[in-house]
């Protein structure tokens, strides 16, 4: 089963300094068709402008993603970790016990990014932080990004606390990749770029997919694009 969200029809907030797309329900959006796929409980599209950004605040058992489509995000929090990210990056934090933080665009542009939050299946652990650049593996198809499956757990990734792994796809114009997932899984992505054709259905930029009852997706791409993918275990 294929569900397609499309971009201009996402819940949206304007608050200047912030124009938030919101896949899900957040914050005082509500949709009663945009529920979360649980362990996955958000995924935003923010554009944030030049010297603006997230005052201190605080989280407290989730797990925090946010990938970076285009500028920076500097990031400073309670346990002493300071830290730029930018285009092609990505930070997992885990909020753990309890975490305070604040996420600011100091550079001279706007800044794109996906804030995806998934909730953890280990509760009260120490607050973490880290971020890896990703454009060092720009060869390859698919990357994975940050995981918490145990099929994954020998591999140089970011490490989440929930069996669910962050990938991203990439591939040319013309091309056709096939993507297989285990059937009591289930899995929601977004189009960052490009154009792809997933059971002839026609997604564009920024769209949203969600992929449930399904062994195996066929992607065709119309475009040169890219997709994150959140592949989850199924939980009531």
């Amino acid at each position: 089963m294929v569900n397609h969200f499309k971009f201009n029809e996402l819940g949206n907030h304007d608050h200047g300094w912030l124009n938030a797309r919101y896949h899900f329900n957040f914050a005082n959006y509500y949709n009663p068709n945009r529920k979360p796929k649980n362990p996955l409980v958000v995924w935003n599209d923010d554009t944030i402008k030049s010297q603006t950004g997230f005052p201190m605040h605080s989280h407290q058992n989730m797990e925090i993603i946010t990938y970076i489509r285009k500028g920076s995000i500097t990031h400073k929090d309670s346990v002493g970790n300071l830290g730029e990210i930018k285009s092609g990056q990505i930070q997992v934090m885990s909020a753990g016990s309890g975490i305070t933080h604040s996420e600011y665009n100091l550079s001279d542009e706007d800044t794109l990014l996906f804030q995806i939050w998934i909730e953890p299946n280990k509760y009260d652990l120490s607050p973490n932080w880290k971020n890896i650049d990703i454009n060092s593996q720009s060869n390859k198809k698919v990357i994975i990004l940050a995981s918490g499956e145990e099929k994954y757990k020998n591999m140089d990734i970011l490490r989440i606390n929930q069996d669910a792994s962050l990938i991203k796809i990439t591939e040319n114009k013309d091309q056709t990749l096939n993507y297989e997932f285990n059937k009591d899984r289930h899995a929601y992505f977004v189009l960052s770029k490009g154009q792809i054709l997933i059971n002839d259905i026609e997604i564009h930029e920024r769209d949203g997919v969600y992929l449930s009852k399904s062994k195996k997706i066929k992607i065709d791409f119309i475009k040169s694009s890219e997709i994150i993918f959140v592949d989850l275990p199924l939980i009531n």
